[in-house]
């Protein structure tokens, strides 16, 4: 499990996954956190695998990428410091949407779906926190994606007057 340091608490406390939540319910959740690491070029999740957990990102940065109907690698996103990854298996139990590869050496904090349900037994409330913060990350996602659509409809030239 990791260890509880301030430092650590007051980085959590920046991230939006963790918003919103009272010392005890942090200190709680942090318990239930195990630190992993990873050097530059690992695989932490691969697309279509079976995902049992998420992770928040403490210090280093990941590349996301999907396969694309032709086969072919699309780069998506990069996550830092303070973002998190692997929620969606979580809330919808299928398998990972994504690939995410460490482009350097990173920190990890990870959460399983047991200690999330743990976490639900024991303090209902902030877990109903934790998954309202979940879901503002996901909207805010979708509205990125959304964005990202319509600008390469766009730049297609694929846009068609209603």
């Amino acid at each position: 499990m990791a260890e509880s340091s301030p430092e650590l608490k007051a980085f959590l406390v920046e991230t939006p996954f963790f918003g919103g939540l009272s010392d005890a319910s942090l200190d709680l959740l942090i318990a239930m956190l195990v630190e992993r690491r990873f050097e530059a070029g690992a695989v932490i999740i691969a697309e279509g695998e079976p995902g049992r957990s998420m992770y928040i990102v403490h210090s280093g940065a990941l590349a996301v990428s999907k396969r694309g109907a032709s086969g072919r690698v699309i780069d998506l996103n990069r996550l830092g410091p303070g973002d998190f990854f692997g929620e969606m298996t979580l809330i919808a139990v299928q398998n990972r949407s994504a690939t995410l590869v460490a482009e350097g050496p990173v920190i990890l904090y990870e959460l399983t779906a047991r200690n999330l349900y743990t976490y639900y037994k024991t303090d209902i409330h902030a877990y109903v926190m934790v998954l309202q913060n979940i879901n503002r990350e996901l909207c805010r996602r979708l509205r990125q994606a959304d964005i990202r659509i319509a600008e390469l409809v766009n730049t297609a030239g694929g846009a068609r007057a209603s």
